[in-house]
């Protein structure tokens, strides 16, 4: 319900803002979301959570994209891919990156239909965030009506054309009876973005202050429309810098023919932009690292008595700001400090929700800045690692754009990402790039533009600045990055043999 209401006051809002008569131009609407993110219906296509019973049911909700709980889900059907027999299945993860993860939709499903006995007496299928908003849209939420974008269905749901849609039930049914049938629910034929899905209702024009039958384009994920509205193309890597980070790129198909990218997060024909394979990567955290340890330096302000919300607030907002100016003035590996960004697992390369950040290095004398500094410098590394994958697997990142909050707010971060990726960085001029690569969409769909690349020529935002490495810098962070490398290393393979002890100690209780 929040997501209705909110698109409602959002348009409306605008129109109080805007130009008068700026609603009666309008010609069109697309849609841009997080994912994976997705909701149990009813057989009617509602999401159970409209449903008074299920009102306050989280299990009935959206499960948001950063939701991990489905991790144990995520690697049952990572080993039902790898183990399937070559001969009468193909491995329906190999254009997935070879691993399935708990952020995706397969994974979200089957945990929620494992938890909830009311919830799945109640469901008949799974919808994406971005292809129900489109659907309510335009009148198409009934599932013989429903109909999916490119995005969400290759790179969450295992579509793909080479095995002319979704891996067959039997596959989903070996893993969990739970499963079965809920995949003959969804349908194979898929569209690029710059299609149109449908026309405005005569209600949403309403509520919305639109003119009723304008164009609605298919759905994508907000990172993917936020790369077109970068002009992303062939060597170009563009970064969606946020609370975590989402990396797309697109690539010519003849350059990939049949190979697999492994580690990523899919690559799929169109997912991007139409005739292209648009590749997805990402980390787990980025900005909610830095927030984690905001979070940790304010506690004991709330343990002040009487201390109003308000002054707390505000202290916590100025403490980001003074580590930033701090770690400034600090040189790249003099506190001894190095630093994973595993604090919410890794989505590539190669995802593991089961692994943990960790500092080395820490002393009596490590100060708040230096700790700081070294998780910037993280992050930073961690980026890289997900550069250098493309790169070691052919696909060519020559330049990168970033785009998203921490482009803007942070000149310390965008710098250390440029030294420690060792190329320019170019930031976009758009506040909203993921709503105005949506907007590009949109104006495609409804006929004012012949295609994408149209669209981009005229609607694509501006690079505003420009951040290039320093040559002297270079060669440190390497050093440094080689050691966050050995220290990811490190840490993975205790992980393994913490998840070995616990099979084995769960044995033993058996």
């Amino acid at each position: 319900q929040d997501y209705l209401d909110g698109l409602q006051q959002v348009l409306q809002g605008l129109w109080q803002r805007a130009p008068k008569g700026s609603a009666a131009k309008v010609i069109g609407v697309s849609v841009d979301t997080t994912g994976s993110t997705p909701v149990a219906i009813s057989r009617q296509g509602v999401p159970l959570a409209l449903l008074p019973e299920f009102a306050t049911n989280p299990n009935a909700m959206f499960v948001l994209w950063k939701d991990h709980t489905a991790v144990n889900e995520a690697a049952e059907i990572t080993a039902a891919a790898i183990h399937a027999q070559p001969q009468l299945n193909p491995n329906y993860l190999q254009f997935m990156g070879g691993i399935y993860s708990s952020e995706w939709f397969w994974a979200k499903a089957l945990h929620v239909l494992r938890q909830d006995p009311q919830v799945r007496a109640a469901t008949y299928s799974f919808v994406e965030h971005c292809d129900w908003i489109t659907a309510v849209l335009t009148g198409t939420t009934a599932p013989t009506d429903f109909r999916m974008g490119r995005c969400a269905t290759g790179h969450k749901m295992m579509w793909h054309q080479s095995w002319n849609g979704f891996p067959p039930n039997a596959f989903f049914k070996a893993i969990d009876p739970l499963l079965d049938g809920l995949v003959d629910t969804l349908n194979p034929d898929t569209r690029t973005s710059d299609k149109c899905a449908g026309r405005l209702t005569a209600e949403w024009a309403e509520l919305l202050g639109l003119p009723r039958g304008i164009a609605v384009g298919y759905g994508a994920f907000d990172c993917h429309m936020g790369a077109v509205a970068a002009k992303v193309r062939p060597g170009v890597l563009t970064k969606v810098m946020g609370t975590s980070t989402c990396d797309i790129t697109v690539a010519e198909p003849t350059l990939l023919g049949d190979k697999a990218v492994p580690g990523i997060c899919g690559q799929v024909d169109g997912s991007v932009v139409p005739g292209m394979i648009g590749l997805e990567a990402g980390q787990s955290a980025f900005g909610d690292l830095y927030a984690w340890f905001r979070d940790l330096l304010s506690f004991p302000l709330s343990l002040v008595p009487d201390l109003p919300a308000g002054s707390i607030a505000a202290a916590e907002n100025q403490i980001i700001n003074a580590l930033s100016k701090a770690a400034a003035q600090l040189q790249p590996g003099q506190n001894g400090l190095t630093a994973l960004d595993w604090v919410n697992g890794r989505r590539t390369p190669d995802a593991s929700q089961r692994v943990s950040m960790a500092i080395m290095g820490l002393k009596m004398g490590s100060s708040a800045p230096q700790i700081f500094r070294a998780l910037v410098e993280a992050t930073a590394f961690g980026s890289r690692a997900i550069n250098e994958r493309f790169r070691a697997q052919g696909v060519p990142v020559d330049s990168i754009t970033v785009i998203g909050g921490i482009s803007k707010k942070s000149p310390l971060v965008m710098q250390i990402c440029a030294d420690v990726w060792n190329c320019d960085i170019d930031v976009l001029e758009s506040e909203q790039s993921c709503a105005l690569g949506a907007a590009i969409f949109a104006a495609v769909a409804a006929g004012a533009f012949p295609n994408v690349a149209a669209a981009q020529d005229v609607m694509a935002s501006p690079v505003c600045q420009t951040y290039s490495p320093q040559p002297e810098l270079v060669p440190v962070y390497d050093r440094l990055y080689q050691q966050y490398q050995q220290l990811g290393e490190f840490v993975e393979l205790h992980s393994k043999q913490q998840s070995k002890l616990k099979i084995s100690a769960a044995g033993v209780t058996a």
